[in-house]
């Protein structure tokens, strides 16, 4: 697990063939770091591996805690659970997670209206099957860089209306105002993709404090000009930061088909 903090708290790991690095930073004008993530290639109960962001909101120790509750009872739903889909295993516990939030929200005064997104992911048999809530985001990136995920905000469900395109999107005043987040209501709508992995293949998972400060093309270039995954991340945190780093940045880079031992 990686814990909140900054870059001198990331991780590395090489297992078999993945190749990982995991990290967050507080960015230059927030005090408190709300993003938190989780990364194991290890097996986490019937998933083969597990990787999570998440991004709090709330008063300072609300979306500190909502992020970090949040991924921990997911991870422990994940180990407990006896279900054998991938889809399901992650409806299940982020479900589950959510209800948990919900009620722990009511027992502080400062948790309350706290909530966070999420982004889960694990690898099988050469897919990759997603889970999303929030504006987090998960990107694959290989000859080009593609958004898999969908925001969960309102400006994009204003860019899907025709109201505004994606360059006005990224500085609309209202960019930051998402339309679902765990925590947020009981009926929880949780959107799920899964496609093929070939080889080449980069996943990049990521808080906005980096998509809001580093533009999609850009990512490509930082992620394509490194030699390996702990400078991929480490470029994308120090570029957002040079940016204006005016939010958490949390941030998995996945090298699925790594040669082992590389």
């Amino acid at each position: 697990m990686v814990p909140a903090g900054n870059l001198e708290e990331s991780t590395w790991r090489l297992v078999f063939m993945f190749k990982t690095f995991s990290a967050t930073d507080v960015g230059r004008k927030r005090q408190v770091n709300q993003d938190f993530v989780f990364s194991s290639e290890n097996p986490v109960g019937n998933l083969p591996n597990l990787f999570i962001v998440a991004d709090g909101m709330g008063g300072h120790a609300a979306g500190d805690f909502a992020s970090s509750f949040t991924t921990h009872y997911v991870v422990d739903e994940v180990k407990a659970s006896k279900l054998d889909s991938p889809i399901r295993i992650l409806r299940d516990a982020i479900e589950k997670a959510n209800l948990a939030l919900i009620e722990e929200a009511g027992k502080k005064p400062e948790y309350e209206g706290m909530g966070t997104t999420i982004v889960a992911a694990t690898i099988e048999d050469g897919y990759i099957y997603v889970a999303n809530v929030g504006d987090s985001r998960l990107y694959l990136i290989n000859d080009d860089i593609v958004q898999i995920t969908r925001d969960h905000s309102l400006v994009e469900e204003m860019v899907m209306a025709g109201r505004i395109d994606k360059e006005e999107a990224r500085v609309h005043p209202d960019k930051n105002i998402i339309t679902r987040a765990i925590g947020a209501s009981d009926d929880l709508k949780i959107d799920f993709f899964d496609m093929n992995l070939r080889e080449g293949d980069k996943i990049l998972m990521c808080t906005d404090g980096l998509s809001n400060m580093v533009e999609d093309r850009d990512i490509r270039m930082i992620v394509e000009r490194e030699n390996d995954v702990a400078g991929m991340a480490c470029a994308l945190i120090k570029a957002a930061n040079e940016n204006g780093g005016k939010d958490n940045i949390g941030v998995i880079v996945i090298e699925p088909f790594a040669e082992a031992g590389a």
